[in-house]
């Protein structure tokens, strides 16, 4: 991928009917767009907002890109990454053979993130007061929740090596939705264990519908709690370290060095629980939310060529 002006980068988000989630992540592609100034950038949603997947390779296609790198903007290779992009994107490549699309890694587990995710953990022990310590400290760490149990289990492997590396007293798991424990219900649980203070970090890319429930239902189980304060940690957002992480992934792209990682892929593997998926057609499932939600379509539905 070399040719200047006939190559696109497109950034796949899930999409939202939060404003402020799309403009977060519009916000994070500007930034990584500023590093590839030979390439033309853009980005889509998967559901609820616009521009869409297909309409930012349209985009692309009449600005006669001849190569595109597909970069799905998520956490964890899970259904949308696994599945509903690439279906997306096979169809498109079906449709218009004459364009080559590639499509990176997600984001994934590594240092930029958990560096990034200690910083704001870090950000709000310096508010909670002079009788604070992680060694009286549960950490709580809020995952999206996925019906992919690999993509689930990544969220305790980060949970895991934040209270090693912080040294919290404790740490604990739980999601937001589709998997347990859901945070509503773990929230008694940790308060039962007895210590101090609960740091709860929203392992999560940007704002949204999920991310404010998570700090709501959290503020009003604070209001009964007895011994325990719970502390609500800023969400991953736009950071050096996060656009470093997506530079990283398209460089190592380019260089044939990293792609979609597909050995714990309930559509090719036998995972247990998901037996009957393996071998299924990829098929998206969004084709009823494409593009709706919000009236965010807007000056921000362009491309970069800086």
């Amino acid at each position: 991928m070399t040719e200047i002006n006939k190559v696109g980068l497109l950034f796949a988000g899930h999409g939202s009917r939060d404003d402020e989630a799309l403009i977060e992540f519009e916000n994070t592609v500007h930034a990584v767009a500023k590093h590839f100034p030979n390439f033309l950038t853009t980005h889509g949603f998967l559901e609820f907002a616009r521009p869409t997947i297909h309409d930012a390779l349209e985009q692309l296609r009449k600005q006669e890109v001849q190569q595109i790198l597909a970069v799905p903007g998520m956490l964890m290779a899970a259904g949308h990454a696994k599945n509903d992009i690439p279906s997306e994107l096979n169809n498109y490549q079906h449709q218009h053979p004459e364009i080559q699309i590639q499509y990176a890694t997600e984001l994934g587990i590594n240092h930029q993130l958990l560096q990034l995710a200690a910083a704001r953990i870090e950000s709000v022990e310096q508010s909670i007061g002079e009788n604070y310590s992680r060694k009286n400290t549960l950490l709580l760490v809020v995952g999206r929740g996925a019906s992919d149990s690999d993509a689930n289990s990544n969220i305790s492997k980060i949970t895991r090596m934040l209270w090693e590396g912080m040294g919290f007293a404790w740490a604990e798991t739980c999601y937001s939705g589709v998997t347990a424990p859901l945070i509503q219900d773990a929230l008694p649980v940790v308060e039962r264990m007895g210590y101090r203070h609960v740091i709860v970090f929203p392992y999560f890319l940007f704002t949204g519908r999920l991310v404010k429930k998570i700090y709501h239902t959290v503020e009003t189980f604070n209001s009964t709690a007895n011994k325990t304060k719970f502390i609500c940690a800023p969400y991953l957002n736009n950071h050096e370290l996060l656009v470093s992480r997506f530079v990283d992934i398209i460089n190592l792209n380019q260089q044939a060095q990293q792609s979609m990682n597909c050995q714990l892929c309930q559509y090719r593997e036998q995972i247990i629980g998901y037996e009957d998926s393996v071998g299924m057609v990829q098929v998206g499932h969004h084709h009823h939310v494409r593009g709706i939600g919000t009236d965010h379509d807007h000056e921000h539905h362009h491309l970069h060529h800086e």
